[in-house]
């Protein structure tokens, strides 16, 4: 979402590196850069001149500091994140829970912002997390807005109050209530309402919402907006706000390809502060909100952090474990391990939006590097190996022609690409025994290491030479 204005940011530190020494005249140049960087991000104008007066004031504070620095483009991309971390909303919150259970969640937001598929998101999150949450279908108003959530709420095995068929028909306040009392019978420590909404702002969408905080006076209110409707995000949040007077902001579509406005405009325009994304489509592509880690992001230095927790859920503690000890211990590394790593990818998403976190993922060349990966190609490569015996898996010597044959038929990919997988990870085996054995580098994915043919001996230009040597 953010390509675009990590882009410009880029160029302007770029341009002011090689400035050498800085002044005020270099100071107003970049600001200048990063303000219209902003305004075509689609940040609100109020916003950006906020955020780039903030760094005018900090940077002529420093002045003496910067002229006496050996990297001040350094100090200057220091302000800058500050700031960006500053109007993110700084430290970020978390979720607040009731001292006596349940807590109540109840979620609000226009038609269309993908409220009903981030409810069942949130049940999943909360429920990973230790929690036993309930989901209340009181949006009666949408077509077969119960049966989406019903349906969600089956796939991710959370469950469900929904009394009502809706369309049209049923009373919201009274399924909200209702819901609440089943959660407490049931022992359930956080209810999750989902409430009706409209294509636009109204009063009677507004005073159903204040009925139903009314009556189940919510721990937490969540303003569900998508971040792909730009500066209009900012007038609907403004809105809800004076209508309901919500905690906390939830931005789905962060995926995708808007320019990332309102997410750096909400916070600082209505003083709430944005507690999760939605990121995806996929149940697990929705996460608490970190500042810091979008701030990180924006400026290209990647996001390790939500890297390396991404890998840690999808990853039993048991299976890193096993395979640690197996690695330190010299067992062979066997295809059935390489399954397990493929299947742990999978669950991450995308190989190209796990990539994305890395650091320099927003620079054009690492950009069209990205877009040249193939997803599938984790479909295929898991179908090869899973066309494969167990007694395959665990010893790749035995698997000889017939066998290949046998396995591409199965999976219905080519000989070819079968020797190709069984080749490079033959290589990355290789390599991870060499560093057992004490030999330097980082083990390699199967999947990306390709063999490379042995180096030709160069032939001596003497005939009686060339003789001794073809002789041994």
């Amino acid at each position: 979402m953010f390509n675009s204005l990590s882009e410009k940011f880029q160029t302007a530190f770029a341009t002011l590196r090689g400035r050498g020494r800085i002044g005020e005249g270099e100071i107003a140049a970049v600001c200048d850069e990063i303000r219209d960087a902003l305004i075509d991000s689609d940040v609100a104008r109020t916003v950006s001149d906020k955020f780039v007066e903030r760094i005018q004031n900090e940077a002529r504070v420093n002045l003496e500091t910067l002229k006496q620095s050996t990297n001040p483009s350094q100090e200057i991309y220091s302000i800058v994140q500050r700031e960006l971390v500053r109007i993110l909303g700084g430290a970020g919150r978390r979720l607040k829970f009731a001292k006596k259970p349940p807590t109540v969640i109840m979620l609000a937001g226009l038609q269309g912002a993908g409220k009903t598929s981030l409810a069942g998101k949130l049940a999943a999150f909360l429920r990973d997390s230790g929690n036993t949450p309930l989901l209340v279908a009181a949006d009666l108003q949408r077509p077969n807005a119960v049966n989406q959530l019903t349906v969600i709420a089956n796939g991710i095995g959370v469950p469900i109050y929904a009394p009502e068929l809706g369309n049209g028909a049923g009373n919201p306040v009274k399924v909200a209530k209702d819901g609440i009392a089943q959660a407490r019978s049931k022992f359930h420590n956080v209810v999750i309402i989902d409430t009706a909404g409209r294509l636009g702002v109204d009063e009677e969408m507004m005073a159903q919402v204040r009925s139903i905080r009314d009556a189940t006076k919510p721990d937490e209110i969540l303003f569900v907006v998508d971040a792909m409707i730009g500066q209009d995000a900012i007038r609907t949040a403004q809105a809800f706000d004076r209508g309901v007077n919500f905690d906390a902001i939830v931005m789905t579509k962060m995926d995708g390809d808007a320019k990332g406005g309102a997410a750096l405009s909400i916070t600082e325009e209505t003083s709430k502060p944005i507690l999760f994304i939605s990121n995806g489509e996929r149940t697990g592509d929705f996460d608490y909100f970190y500042p810091e880690r979008m701030a990180s992001r924006i400026l290209g230095l990647g996001d390790i952090q939500t890297l390396a927790e991404q890998a840690k859920r999808v990853v039993d503690t048991d299976t890193a474990k096993r395979l640690k000890d197996k690695f330190l211990s010299g067992e062979t590394f066997t295809l059935e391990d390489f399954l397990q790593q493929i299947q742990a990818m999978q669950k991450m998403g995308s190989i190209s939006k796990v990539l994305g976190l890395l650091p320099g993922a927003n620079r054009a060349t690492m950009k069209k590097q990205l877009a040249a990966i193939d997803d599938d190609e984790l479909v295929r490569t898991k179908a090869i190996v899973q066309s494969m015996t167990p007694q395959e898996r665990r010893e790749p010597k035995i698997l000889n022609g017939s066998r290949r044959t046998r396995i591409a038929k199965g999976s219905g990919r080519t000989v070819t690409e079968v020797n190709n997988l069984v080749d490079r990870f033959d290589a990355a085996a290789k390599m991870m025994k060499q560093m057992k054995n004490g030999g330097a580098g980082l083990p390699i994915s199967p999947q990306v290491v390709k063999p490379t043919a042995p180096k030709k001996k160069s032939r001596s230009g003497n005939p009686a030479k060339r003789a001794q040597e073809e002789s041994r």
